[in-house]
């Protein structure tokens, strides 16, 4: 599609809520993963580094 504006491409012919709704529900899906991942990580570390500390194997 070419746009004459970019109000046009913002406005994306009637669309805009459902496409601009669609971008944001998806980075927010990403942000929440990226702080899932996050939380798993220290989780992770935590525990490796409680098991190094006691000397045993998990």
């Amino acid at each position: 599609m070419i746009w004459d504006s970019w109000s046009d491409l913002i406005a994306m012919g009637g669309y805009a809520k459902y496409v601009w709704g669609s971008f944001a529900v998806v980075a927010l899906v990403l942000a929440g993963e990226q702080a899932a991942l996050a939380q798993r990580r220290r989780a992770a570390l935590k525990s490796a580094r409680a098991v190094q500390a006691s000397g045993t194997r998990a």
